[in-house]
This record gives C-alpha cells, structure tokens and sequence, in this order.
C-alpha cells in the first residue's frame, strides 16, 4: 500500500497545490463527524449554523499558521514555522490572509456549510484564498498583472468589445492602480499584433475617453518577459525597448546562449512527438519554441511535454534538481491547455520588471492568472508578488467586482 501510494502521489504531483491540499484534508474530518444532523431535534438552521462556526474556526487556525510562518520568514528562518512542517512546499505570503473573514463572506453565497454529501473542495478553497487575498491586498494596491487566455478572454481568442472585464480593469486605472497584461503570446516588437489581441480593450479606452496619465499606466508584456508595450494617448501600443527597462541578469542572455537552450528544447520537444506518436508542428521563434497538435491531445500527454522539456533544460543547464527560475538561464516549459511552449525567461521575470518600473513592492502588486500548477507559467509569480488563481474570465470578472466594493467609487 505505502509503495503503491508513493507511486501514485509521484504521478500526480504535477496536479497538485499541497497547501490547497493540506487544507482539504483539515476540512475534512469536520465535515464526516458533523454532516448529518447530531440529534433528531436539531433544526437545519442550527446545524448549518454549527457546521459554519467549525468550518470558521479551522480557517482561524490556519490563518494564526500563516502569520506565524511570516513572522519566522521576516526572521530568516521560514522552515522552522509549523505550517512549513506540516507543508514543507509552502512558500512566501507578502499580506497576511484574512482567510476566516473570507470563509464567511463566501458561505454567505454559497452555503458550503449547509452541503451534506459534498465535502470543501480543491475550487471551494481556492476561492477562498483568492477571496482573503484580495482582502488583504486592497488598500495597499498598486499593480495588477492578468495573464491574457482563460483569464481576460477565451483561449486563443481575443479581448471582445462586449466584455464586463472592460468597465472593471478601466475602474482599475481610474483609481492610478497600473494594470498590466504578461502573456506568452511572443509577437516580438509588433505592437500589431498584440492590439488585435487587445482590440476590444483599447476600443473600451477610447470609449471611456481615458486620460493620458491614466492609459500610460497600462501594459502589455509579450514573450513572458522578452516584450514590453505601453499604451500612448491615442490608444495604441507602443513598443519600450529593453535596454530601457530591463534588469542586468536579462541583458546579460546572449543570443547564443538563447539559440542554444532552444535547440535542446526543441530536440526535447522533436522527441516527445516520436515517442508518443503525436502530430503536431514544431514552431521556433526568436525566444521560445512550441509544440502546436494538428489534433487535440489529452492534458498527459501536454503535461509529458512540459515536464521532459523542464528536466532537458535543467539538465542542459547543470542543475537537474533545481526550478526553472533557478538557472543561469530561467525559462518556462508549460502546458499551454492546447499546446506545449518553451519560453527563455518566465512570468516571474516579467511581472519582477514591472514592479521595478513602477515601484510597486510585492506586498502592492496582484497576479491573476489560470496557471498555477507546476506545468503552468503563472506558477514562478509566486515568488515575487501575491497571487489568485482563477480558471475562466468569468471568474476573474468575480475577482474584481469584489475588489472594486472594497476598493470604493474610483475618481473619474
């Protein structure tokens, strides 16, 4: 059974979030033991009342974990927290999370207390963490970073006129908070490109007759971290060359030492197509290369892709047990939803590059994005701001809506 169980979890681990998990697992217990009413005279209000306050008080508990591990990470020593014990994977937390009050507040909608047969689920808590995030981050937020697919618009499809985000993310920029775009979409400097993609947003911005002080706080960055954009008066992109903004450690690639990581990821990719019988087209471009199926393959087999080129660019690099944003080099192998992309640089870098332009600390910066399990390219912001991990547009739209009640009217 142990050995079985070890094999299985190795399997998975790419599908997991062991905090989510963790969490989960406390819910749990409370959940068998009280679901069905205690006593024939016990009324549903009551026990849905009651299944409340114990769902409330383990989220308490869980909140005190996290302030105690922030306050071992200020001292320099974040394994010695208990939560860093009982989830040996947890990282930074840049704001404290307000994760009882958020508890309450979402099972006020959506009455997960009141559920007999359906325990808190992975989306239950992830929603709430997303929740107590944007709690805790409203009064001190200066930048918002979205990743662009399945989380502003539809995959592979454009920002459409009609969209609620629209009015949302304007809302952000009329309250001086910088919004900006970090995709992998690479179109390298062509501002083109990227307006389509856009299109419907720019078209909200001229609509809204926004300002130039408030649309020059917009930003689209292409390529992860390879392609900065800024949004002029007339509502155009325009393209910022690096030399103006990025940090020592991304000038310091030489095109050689690009082209070569992307050979090895290239021949990676070449070989997991061989191996798997897949048909798909290897496309190449100047900072990334993809695997892009002539037929729609299962999520295993995009995620055999991202991990093989992961462990083939690590190796290459000397460091087969260390992350991609650990290497000379970073980079970011992800599973695309209906692709496979090898990236030089990752969204950590990009969103890092903002943050330094703006001036905006991690404890004031936001990403919203849909890909936060190892094989997504969102997962590396972790290190560098506060996060919410949403799977559609919509609920990105859920996200700031809340945030716009708490944040209050905007100055138009």
């Amino acid at each position: 059974m142990t050995s079985q169980y070890r094999v299985n979890y190795h399997l998975r681990a790419h599908k997991r979030d062991n905090l989510i998990e963790f969490i989960k697992g406390m819910l749990l217990t409370p959940f068998v033991l009280h679901s069905q009413p205690e006593a024939p005279a016990s009324t549903p209000e009551a026990e849905q009342s009651a299944n409340a306050e114990r769902y409330a008080g383990i989220f308490g508990s869980i909140e005190a974990l996290i302030d105690e591990h922030r306050d071992f990470t200020q001292s320099g020593i974040p394994t010695h927290s208990r939560l860093a014990k009982l989830v040996p994977t947890v990282g930074t937390f840049f704001t404290r999370l307000p994760l009882e009050r958020a508890f309450r507040h979402i099972n006020h909608t959506n009455k997960i207390s009141a559920r007999k047969h359906v325990p808190p689920s992975f989306n239950d808590i992830r929603r709430i963490l997303n929740m107590a995030q944007v709690m805790a981050i409203a009064p001190e937020l200066q930048l918002v970073t979205f990743d662009g697919d399945m989380t502003l618009y539809a995959d592979g499809q454009n920002f459409e006129d009609d969209s609620a985000l629209t009015t949302l993310l304007i809302g952000l920029l009329r309250r001086r908070i910088n919004v900006a775009i970090v995709t992998a979409a690479g179109y390298g400097a062509d501002a083109g490109r990227y307006e389509l993609r856009l299109s419907g947003l720019l078209r909200g911005f001229a609509a809204a007759a926004l300002s130039a002080d408030q649309v020059s706080r917009f930003f689209v960055l292409g390529g992860e971290c390879n392609f900065m954009f800024r949004c002029r008066a007339d509502y155009h992109l325009e393209f910022i060359d690096d030399s103006e903004y990025a940090s020592s450690a991304l000038r310091a690639w030489t095109d050689v030492q690009v082209q070569q990581l992307l050979d090895v990821a290239e021949a990676e990719l070449a070989d997991c197509v061989q191996r798997m019988g897949i048909n798909a087209q290897i496309l190449r471009k100047p900072r990334a290369v993809g695997l892009v199926p002539q037929e729609e393959l299962t999520r295993e087999q995009l995620d055999e892709c991202a991990l093989s080129s992961q462990l083939a660019l690590l190796k290459f690099q000397g460091s087969p047990k260390s992350q991609p944003c650990d290497v000379p080099i970073p980079f970011c192998a992800f599973n695309g939803g209906s692709d496979c992309w090898v990236d030089i640089g990752n969204k950590l870098i990009g969103v890092r590059i903002l943050q330094e332009l703006i001036g905006s600390p991690p404890n004031a910066t936001l990403h919203v994005g849909d890909q936060f399990l190892s094989t997504g390219n969102d997962i590396s912001t972790r290190a560098a701001c506060c996060t919410c991990w949403i799977i559609s547009p919509h609920e990105t739209q859920n996200i700031l809506t809340e945030l716009e009640t708490i944040l209050g009217p905007s100055d138009l």
